[in-house]
């Protein structure tokens, strides 16, 4: 299940939390540490420029390193994984914002990282991607990709979405309310967890579609198997498609949204230890006592 491993570890690129020019001092530490490691160090333009260094742009170094890094938080990594998507290389984060359920490796233990990286005691996860595109009346297609969700909100505090859903050409329900999740696993402690969606393992194949403030006490959390089509259309208003929470379209009366699982799979690349169960009772304070 974990058996894939890197080709080599020679270079790596790093992307860093954006408008945090301190994180520069930080990124400096770090880089010296994989160098005392024999790895060359890349860093992308955008966040070169941001604490004033000479980087490289973006796609030139996914195609030239052997796994990327993102230094800041869980916002930072999701962002690096949709945009080297394409590039399947691995992706880790190193953590240097707050929550941390993708960005596991702290600064603390980026030396215990780089020896254990060396030594081979390390698990690069096949993480399930969502791919999606929005079909206009006018015939147009806009695609994207998406590691967390999708949602499917309303354009105004003071309207209420009317989502239609169906599955593989099914016409199944028709959401009332503040809008739609549809979660991958590794987003259901995203968003989903937020509105009290199900927790799903990360490595299961699935969608979770969570209604938010549903209008009916009836609509409940729903899980369905990845290689479902899931078709979504609101049929009288506007309503707002955001993807990963980073970008967002215009859906009008006669669009369609269709999403599906994604032939291939984000590579997250993980300490041997690290176990999901643990990062749950860490971050939500399961098992505590009062």
């Amino acid at each position: 299940m974990h058996s894939e491993k890197l080709k080599q570890i020679k270079k790596v690129g790093f992307i860093l939390k954006p408008n945090d020019p301190e994180i520069g001092v930080l990124y400096a530490r770090i880089k010296a540490q994989f160098e005392t490691k024999g790895i060359d160090v890349t860093l992308a333009e955008r966040s070169a420029k941001m604490i004033g260094l000479e980087g490289v742009p973006f796609d030139t170094m996914c195609e030239e390193v052997d796994f990327l890094v993102s230094l800041g938080g869980d916002g930072t990594l999701l962002s690096l994984v949709r945009r080297s998507y394409a590039f399947g290389k691995p992706v880790v984060g190193i953590n240097a914002g707050t929550l941390g359920f993708l960005a596991d490796i702290t600064i603390d233990d980026v030396d215990i990282f780089l020896e254990q990286l060396f030594a081979g005691v390390y698990r690069i996860d096949n993480r399930m991607m969502i791919e999606g595109y929005i079909a206009t009346k006018e015939g147009e297609e806009k695609r994207f990709f998406a590691f967390n969700d999708v949602v499917i909100t309303r354009p105004a505090i003071a309207k209420m979405t009317k989502i239609n859903a169906s599955i593989d050409g099914e016409w199944f329900n028709t959401y009332r309310g503040d809008g739609l999740i549809i979660s991958t696993p590794t987003g259901s402690t995203a968003y989903n967890l937020a509105v009290g969606g199900p927790i799903v393992y990360p490595l299961t194949q699935a969608f979770i579609l969570t209604p938010v403030s549903a209008h009916s006490l009836t609509q409940r959390p729903l899980v369905v198997p990845a290689d479902f089509t899931i078709e979504l259309s609101s049929p009288t208003e506007k309503v707002i498609a955001m993807i990963d929470g980073q970008d967002d379209y215009e859906m009008h009366e006669g669009d369609l949204l269709v999403i599906k699982g994604a032939k291939r799979h984000a590579k997250l690349l993980h300490r041997e230890e690290r176990s999901y169960f643990s990062v749950l009772r860490e971050k939500l304070s399961w098992g505590d006592t009062l």
